[in-house]
């Protein structure tokens, strides 16, 4: 959007724009930041507690904590859909263009981590191709958050959300 629909729909002036914001994209980083800072601190969150585990805790819990990052994501994007609708949609040429990127690279990066620290430890490990690995957890975060986008009630992403998780699950056991 230019500057000048930016205010005609706010119904302020430019000069009263600029006192608010020195920018469009410091109009755009008030409407998200907060909300890509929180998702992908929940992502980390999830993985630093999963780390503090045992090897074979890590092993027995995996899904469990990613279960618990999965729904706790779902729950803060489902009460903030249009920050991450903004996200999804309109930020391109910001630096949250590559946001699903951003995420699915540090599931990438903790799952190689973890794959090789099963490797250092004996364990057998079947590992998939990079490009392969990359496609399906981007595809992960990608299906979940345009699930929790549709327009649709909230227990059916929610039971989306559970099919989903178990597909992909699937697939990783």
């Amino acid at each position: 959007a230019s500057l000048r629909e930016i205010v005609k729909t706010a119904g302020v002036t430019t000069g009263a724009f600029y006192g608010y914001f020195k920018s469009k994209e410091d109009l755009f980083d008030a409407l998200v930041k907060e909300h890509y800072e929180y998702i992908l601190g929940v992502y980390d969150s999830i993985l630093c507690d999963f780390k503090k585990l045992s090897i074979e805790d890590q092993i027995t819990h995996m899904d469990d904590y990613s279960s618990i990052g999965f729904k706790k994501m779902f729950e803060y994007v489902w009460d903030h859909k249009l920050a991450f609708k903004i996200i999804l949609k309109s930020s391109e040429g910001t630096k949250y263009e590559n946001f699903l990127d951003e995420i699915a690279l540090k599931d990438i990066d903790a799952t190689n981590e973890f794959c090789q620290i099963l490797e250092e430890k004996g364990r057998s490990v079947e590992r998939i191709e990079p490009l392969i690995e990359q496609i399906v957890i981007s595809g992960t975060f990608s299906s979940f958050f345009s699930l929790i986008l549709l327009d649709i009630p909230k227990d059916q992403a929610e039971k989306g959300l559970s099919q989903m998780f178990q597909f992909y699950r699937g697939g990783w056991n």
